[in-house]
């Protein structure tokens, strides 16, 4: 249990999504969050280009590495996307040691196209 609280601890960074050339949304990205909580507390985030992903029957999903991932409804996040570009925030669950999966803690949609 401690190791995993030392990993989300190390993974407590500014999400990569953030372009420091617009500190006017500084305040916007600390204070994000879905319905898991805050995005930048234990997951690093970044851009997601349009065709990596995609909603279909009001629910999203990701391609990340390489392999599709549905987007929990409560990882939405719900407010207007301030910086424009799709964002998620996945992060690495250890449900065991032998299986490791991605969950996305916050997914923010752009625009398409």
């Amino acid at each position: 249990m401690m190791r995993i609280v030392l990993i989300f601890l190390l993974l407590c960074t500014p999400a990569l999504a953030h372009d420091p050339s617009h500190p006017e949304l500084n305040e916007w990205f600390n204070r994000l969050a879905s319905g898991k909580g805050l995005c930048c507390s234990f997951a690093d985030g970044f851009v997601v280009s349009d065709v990596d992903w995609e909603s279909k029957d009001g629910h999203y999903r990701v391609r990340l590495e390489g392999r599709w991932i549905d987007v929990p409804d409560d990882a939405v996040i719900t407010e207007p996307n301030r910086a424009g570009r799709t964002m998620v925030w996945p992060y690495t669950a250890a449900r065991g040691t032998d299986h490791p999966r991605t969950e996305i803690r916050c997914f923010i949609p752009g625009s398409m196209g």
